[in-house]
């Protein structure tokens, strides 16, 4: 045996070493949600769709908000959803509302539930005792089905100022 195929294996366990850093990079913490620093990020994307022009971590666009959008605790078609910070969603998530189902099922288009992914027209659930859509569940694509977990969220920003709805 020579020399040749020892060095390619010392250099295939260098990249092999090397590769599991640069995915658990575009992981972040392992979330997928709002910690994936790709190009398709939820704020971004809310931002893009939907006509509410606030920038920086999604959870922050709630108090953002105030005092230049309407904000409310049940959906309109056009709004955007604000979940809380949270272990799961360090930076919170944003999703725009694209259909009104029920008073307690929406569809919403959101960037980065599913790592690096759009997707459209996702089911969110409210689960919250009060049905004020500050608990919910979310559709996962991979399952086909809403997810376990449920999430904490402050509610709708509209897309008009305050006392304009």
């Amino acid at each position: 045996m020579d020399g040749s195929f020892e060095g390619r294996v010392v250099k295939g366990g260098r990249f092999c070493l090397v590769l599991p850093l640069l995915l658990s990079a575009c992981a972040g913490s392992g979330s997928g949600h709002g910690s994936w620093h790709g190009a398709v990020q939820c704020a971004p994307y809310a931002r893009a769709h939907s006509a509410i022009n606030l920038r920086g971590d999604a959870a922050t666009w709630w108090w953002q908000a105030r005092g230049q959008y309407a904000r409310a605790a049940s959906p309109r078609e056009g709004d955007v959803l604000v979940f809380r910070s949270s272990h799961r969603l360090p930076s919170g998530h944003v999703s725009v509302v694209r259909e009104v189902r029920s008073s307690r099922l929406v569809l919403v288009d959101h960037a980065n539930w599913e790592p690096g992914e759009v997707t459209r027209h996702a089911p969110v659930q409210d689960v919250s005792p009060s049905n004020d859509w500050t608990r919910v569940r979310v559709w996962w694509s991979p399952v086909h089905a809403f997810g376990k977990t449920v999430y904490s969220t402050y509610g709708f920003i509209e897309p008009y100022a305050p006392g304009n709805s």
